[in-house]
């Protein structure tokens, strides 16, 4: 096993030449390549007037030196989750500068030439990162984080957990855009001395593929990704070395608990926590559904008037901070009974989420939901709910209009009529980001218009099926025209990409399209298939067959091409 360094010291002690570092698509990158690189990040970021740069790459090797290079450049580090339009128009006015794969934005790249000045221990007092919430209850908040608060946190991590990994590589499935895999796949990773996989596995086939051949490892997921383990993958032959499975950004469902124990061969190690206080707590629920949560070590937890309170030194500060979770003592830990923050007022009357939330699922028609209360006017609740067998069901049978009033009827045990939701969307599968969280925007434009209510009928790694009712309402019909509406094929071609980005991992930027032809006109009240195909000729792009058709015959397709750059 490695020797453990602290972040502050890691360039300035070392390692040897050839220790490896991280797992890229190149070979692996030995410690002494990597110091070479932050060394060169260094020099850029030393030349850049400003002080605080946004940093936003894909690979986590690469986004590891640049990070150290910011850093041992005296810069402070800000972590997007996304590069979508409206979080750099916020980050404009936040950052001095930004780095890595960041459209449309001049970026810092590294120097060509390596700063061969000596390595200097970093200043743990410093104000080192910015990180966000994940928006999952509102807009995403910036945290500030000191270097001394992360240096404390992964050291908490392998005194809790390093025993049992050993020198297992790490695979992640979640993003280093965020505290937890920022955490977990690359800053405990490198003060442990472990390898870590540049790479994201974005899907349960790669996470089966990568476990195969990685040898001794560990898994650093999300429950989103690990409430979803097809039984078909090959999951048995990577069993045998994986080490730990981590499971943190949200509750892992009790009902996920058997798959991940019979496919992955133990139960996932879940960490409790939040981009405001670090982690928190851990457990490990290997017979035990409703076992409680143990604080991490060096981590102090208490409950007061019912909500959940930690000091520890992840925090900003040392005082005892109030999460926003309701708890109850159990034992030396905590249970856990919900967010204390989900309480809205509708029509002047006080609802919980939670309870709407609970009561939906234990009608046993959905599997998950969530309840959110849409802008606007007047405020009214929404549900985004994804129908178990039996919801889809009636959902198919008896129309969506028939669920939603199954639903709707359930929910007067919990809340008065003048509260309950008024609309709904049923999708496959609640929407998530790289860190498997379900923002409320995300949530929110389920909702928007100019998206297809569509129906999932078939779904593989390259291919997917899906039945789309054209409604009369959507605005693209809108001035198009008003005798005979018709859609327009710039909503085609909308509807194609805005499927195939929920369904697939799709490159950021939209390359070209080819061999794209309107055949036959879509009118309102049309229900149309919508068939999705997905290649890669390249690594530097895929590409998105569509082709839409109905009982008439073909309506539209082609291709459309996406790229990491534009």
């Amino acid at each position: 096993m490695a020797e453990f360094i602290d972040l502050a010291q890691l360039l300035l002690a070392g390692r040897a030449a050839e220790q490896p570092v991280a797992l890229a698509a190149d070979g692996v990158l030995g410690f002494a390549a990597f110091a070479a690189e932050v060394a060169r990040w260094r020099a850029a970021f030393a030349a850049q007037a400003g002080q605080r740069f946004a940093l936003f790459f894909d690979d986590s090797a690469r986004f590891a030196a640049a990070l150290f290079g910011a850093w041992h450049a005296g810069k402070c580090a800000y972590l997007p989750a996304d590069v979508l339009p409206a979080t750099l128009a916020r980050l404009r006015g936040e950052v001095d500068g930004f780095a890595g794969e960041v459209p449309g934005e001049p970026v810092v790249t590294p120097a060509a030439t390596v700063d061969a000045a000596p390595w200097a221990p970093l200043d743990p007092a410093a104000v080192a990162l910015v990180v966000y919430t994940s928006g999952s209850t509102g807009e995403p908040g910036a945290i500030p984080k000191r270097l001394g608060q992360l240096d404390a946190e992964v050291a908490a991590l392998e005194r809790g957990f390093g025993p049992r990994l050993g020198d297992a590589a790490v695979l992640a499935s979640v993003s280093h855009q965020h505290i937890y895999g920022l955490l977990f796949r690359v800053l405990w990773p490198l003060a442990a001395g472990r390898r870590f996989a540049a790479g994201r596995l974005a899907f349960p086939e790669d996470i089966a593929a990568a476990l195969a051949v990685a040898g001794p490892c560990a898994l650093v997921a999300s429950p989103a990704h690990l409430k979803r383990l097809p039984a078909q993958l090959p999951w048995a032959a990577g069993r045998a070395s994986l080490r730990a499975v981590f499971s943190s950004g949200g509750p892992l469902p009790d009902e996920a608990l058997p798959d991940c124990r019979a496919l992955l061969g133990r139960a996932p190690i879940e960490v409790y926590g939040s981009s405001e206080t670090g982690g928190v707590a851990w457990r490990q629920r290997s017979d035990d559904a409703a076992l409680a949560w143990r604080p991490l070590p060096g981590v102090a937890v208490r409950v007061a008037d019912g909500v959940l309170e930690v000091r520890s030194p992840h925090l900003f500060e040392s005082d005892w901070q109030a999460t926003a979770d309701r708890a109850e003592a159990r034992g030396d830990g905590f249970a856990l009974l919900g967010r204390a923050d989900r309480i809205v007022k509708i029509e002047e009357k006080r609802v919980s989420l939670d309870a709407l939330e609970q009561a939906l699922r234990a009608t046993g028609l959905v599997q998950e939901a969530r309840v959110l209360a849409l802008p606007g006017a007047r405020t009214l609740l929404a549900v985004a709910a994804v129908p178990s067998e039996a919801g889809w069901a009636l959902h198919d049978g008896d129309g969506r209009r028939a669920l939603s009033q199954r639903l709707r009827t359930a929910l007067a045990s919990v809340a008065e009529a003048a509260v309950l939701p008024r609309r709904w969307r049923y999708v496959w599968a609640l929407p998530a980001n790289s860190q498997g969280k379900t923002t409320v925007a995300a949530l929110q434009a389920l909702f928007d218009p100019r998206r297809p209510v569509a129906r999932l009928r078939a779904h593989g790694p390259a291919a997917a099926v899906l039945e789309i009712e054209v409604a009369a309402s959507s605005p693209y019909f809108d001035g198009h025209f008003a005798v005979a509406p018709i859609l327009p094929g710039v909503a085609q071609l909308d509807w194609a990409i805005r499927l195939g980005r929920e369904l697939f991992a799709l490159p950021p930027h939209f390359l070209r399209m080819e061999a794209v032809k309107f055949q036959q006109v879509i009118v309102p009240g049309t229900v149309v298939t919508l068939e999705l195909t997905l290649k890669s000729p390249s690594a530097a792009e895929r590409v998105l067959g569509f082709k839409l058709s109905s009982a008439a015959g073909p309506h539209a397709g082609g291709r459309i091409v996406f790229g990491d750059a534009p």
